[in-house]
């Protein structure tokens, strides 16, 4: 593994200040994997003149300072780490796992999605139909079971503040696809569950969006007014190498969580774990029911 994402890596330069890194042009655990990696051993070593960085699906980007540290002395670190952390015996990620509740096939989606069908690759069905059926389900209900049983990895935030873009963890053939609409929407509900291409969504606020639309969770992930108690000071929930379970729930279920998330009292279930890269690619769906487990044995 080490020898092949090493022989694709690719540093570029973008203006004084950043350094982007494409490890694969293929997007695989094993790339996320090392990219969430080398970034975390990068903020471990806490190196003097780093602003920011930044994970991504399968690349990381590296704000500096110039006047600290030169974009050479910046990637031989960086490559460096990347040996380091390619040559390891154990591949483990110390991380956390969290529920997300979803009430799927809600009548807001619904109702967004009926006034957008013509920007639809099938305006006769639903979002939900249209998924199930090209991914071979025989219903609707089949397609929520594939979507909400199978643990997500959260493999990078961003484009609009605080959204997760989640990579299923499941055998390459078995991942769920959905290609996004013909044309974008205006319109998408606050907290919309979706997917887009191999990519499950959350969106954080309400607004444009091209992702197929399943569903909407009550649980807060963006909070820029500072009222909601599980969310820091960053106003945004989750991290690279968060492990996201959806639950489906029902419409009294969701009425109950979202109350509770207007009143800041919305406590999501979550719990620590570190994951096993070797573990999971041997046995995919039973580290899938250990992820399950660690999340409701606590």
């Amino acid at each position: 593994m080490s020898n092949e994402v090493a022989a694709t890596t690719r540093y570029s330069q973008a203006g004084d200040e950043f350094l982007f890194v494409e490890l694969n042009e293929e997007m695989t655990l094993e790339a996320f994997f090392l990219s969430i990696s080398i970034t975390q051993r990068l903020r471990d070593i806490a190196l003097p003149g780093i602003i920011e960085i930044c994970p991504a699906n399968a690349s990381y980007q590296v704000r500096y300072n110039p006047d600290m540290i030169s974009a050479g002395q910046l990637q031989e670190t960086l490559e460096a780490l990347e040996e380091e952390v390619s040559n390891q015996q154990v591949r483990t990620l110390e991380t956390r796992v969290v529920e997300v509740p979803v009430l799927y096939n809600d009548p807001w989606t619904y109702e967004t999605l009926m006034r957008f069908r013509e920007h639809h690759q099938d305006p006769s069905s639903t979002d939900l139909e249209y998924a199930a059926r090209i991914n071979g389900y025989s219903s609707v209900d089949a397609f929520i079971e594939a979507h909400s049983a199978t643990p997500w990895f959260v493999s990078m935030v961003g484009f609009v503040a605080g959204l997760p873009f989640m990579y299923q963890m499941v055998p390459r053939e078995r991942q769920i696809q959905v290609p996004k609409y013909l044309r974008p929407r205006t319109d998408t509900p606050k907290q919309t569950v979706g997917i887009g291409g191999c990519f499950s969504v959350i969106y954080s606020v309400r607004g444009a969006g091209g992702y197929q639309m399943f569903g909407v969770t009550p649980m807060p992930i963006y909070d820029p007014a500072g009222e909601q108690p599980h969310i820091d000071d960053s106003m945004i929930y989750f991290r690279p190498g968060d492990i996201v379970k959806h639950r489906a729930v029902d419409r009294e279920e969701y009425d109950a969580l979202l109350a509770a998330a207007e009143k800041g009292q919305f406590k999501p279930k979550i719990t620590p774990f570190t994951f096993d890269l070797d573990s999971f690619n041997q046995d995919p769906d039973g580290y899938a029911r250990r992820v399950k487990e660690a999340l409701y044995e606590h």
